[in-house]
């Protein structure tokens, strides 16, 4: 799902919250200061989309809300503000998959930002992604860009597969309906983590799928589900860095595994697929030969 492009030729100022797939429409100018605005919830989940001054934060249940950054939102850490800067973060290092919390106002029927706070654990993940380079990509900022553009491409459909080699899948399978991970399940995960953790240049692509029981937007908005509860799970408990994840998506009933005619069919495409992959710019950079 792709958001609307910021408009603000006019005075007044609206944004629409995203659930369900719907896009954020924006007109106006933001306000000059958020001081005195009515208080908005507290928002917590993964970024799953950025465009232009618009946020998109995905929830653990899957519930997405569309907020505003506006010039003077703060972006700081627990452990105080990242980067050279003592007030305030650039908005650009607010990435995709990036762990925060959210405080907001309301405003013109929306909801703009005042504080966006990364967890403690996030704080070296965020310092690299503020620098734009990690030490053992030091060498491969081209690369690395070429990634960053890549995960925006990957949003909606994984259109760009074939830039990468596929080091390894582990599928994660679910019941009717259902994207709640069992222990085994878990534990299948953190070991695709640290198998990906031994590979150079390594990252993941999370894709969700559903059987072809049910509504398209349903089957869309259940696949989204699964892939936001792995993702979640891999970079909480796995340890699983963020700037190590290409932008996860929900593929429905698409590119079924098997026939989804028979139940055993359908069990098998109720899944979420854990793909290892290296971009070809950089595979078997440091291998020696």
């Amino acid at each position: 799902m792709l958001l609307a492009a910021v408009a603000l030729p006019a005075s007044s100022l609206s944004a629409q919250q995203v659930d369900g797939g719907d896009p954020i429409t924006v007109t106006g100018q933001l306000p000059a200061t958020l001081k005195g605005l009515p208080e908005g919830p507290e928002i917590k989940g993964m970024i799953t989309a950025r465009k232009g001054g618009q946020m998109q934060v995905t929830a653990d249940n899957g519930a997405s809300t569309a907020v505003l950054v506006a010039p003077t939102t703060e972006i700081k850490s627990s452990g105080g503000f990242l980067g050279l800067d003592k007030d305030k973060l650039s908005a650009a290092s607010l990435l995709n998959g990036l762990p925060v919390t959210v405080k907001t106002v309301q405003y013109g029927g929306g909801l703009i930002a005042t504080q966006v706070k990364l967890k403690d654990k996030n704080l070296a993940t965020a310092s690299m992604i503020r620098n734009g380079t990690a030490q053992r990509f030091g060498e491969h900022d081209t690369a690395i860009a070429q990634n960053a553009a890549a995960t925006e491409a990957l949003r909606g459909r994984v259109g760009d597969i074939d830039q990468y080699n596929i080091k390894g899948t582990t599928n994660i399978y679910f019941d009717t309906g259902k994207w709640a991970l069992s222990r085994d399940e878990e534990a299948q995960l953190c070991a695709a983590a640290t198998q990906a953790k031994a590979m150079d240049n390594a990252l993941l692509l999370v894709v969700g799928y559903t059987d072809a029981v049910g509504g398209e937007d349903y089957n869309q908005a259940l696949s989204e589900k699964r892939a936001a509860k792995v993702v979640n799970y891999l970079q909480q408990k796995c340890g699983w860095a963020p700037y190590r994840m290409l932008t996860p998506t929900g593929m429905a009933e698409a590119d079924p595994a098997a026939d989804n005619t028979t139940a055993e069919g359908k069990a098998q495409n109720r899944r979420v697929a854990v793909n290892i992959l290296v971009s070809k710019a950089v595979d078997g950079i440091g291998e020696g030969g």
